[in-house]
């Protein structure tokens, strides 16, 4: 599975999804309020503003992605 991190700027929340690989499909897992993992808020908001650079960089990206993915589990571990 692949995780997927998104922000809804207006709530203050990050939108976590999975895609299973192979597939289009993209099933929601949790919404995540800013106040409940500043670090991770941040770090998605990161990884979009990458996304969206005119001058993308695959490799910046996947590494921001890491990081996301990283955080994200150290959340689910506490």
């Amino acid at each position: 599975m692949d995780l997927l991190f998104a922000i809804d700027i207006d709530k203050e929340e990050i939108i976590v999804s999975e895609s299973p690989k192979g597939t289009n499909r993209i099933d929601f897992i949790e919404r995540i309020k800013r106040q409940d993992n500043e670090m991770l808020y941040h770090a998605v908001l990161t990884l979009t503003s990458i996304s969206q650079s005119p001058n993308f960089d695959v490799k910046t990206f996947k590494a921001m992605d890491k990081v996301c993915q990283m955080l994200y589990n150290s959340h689910k571990g506490n």
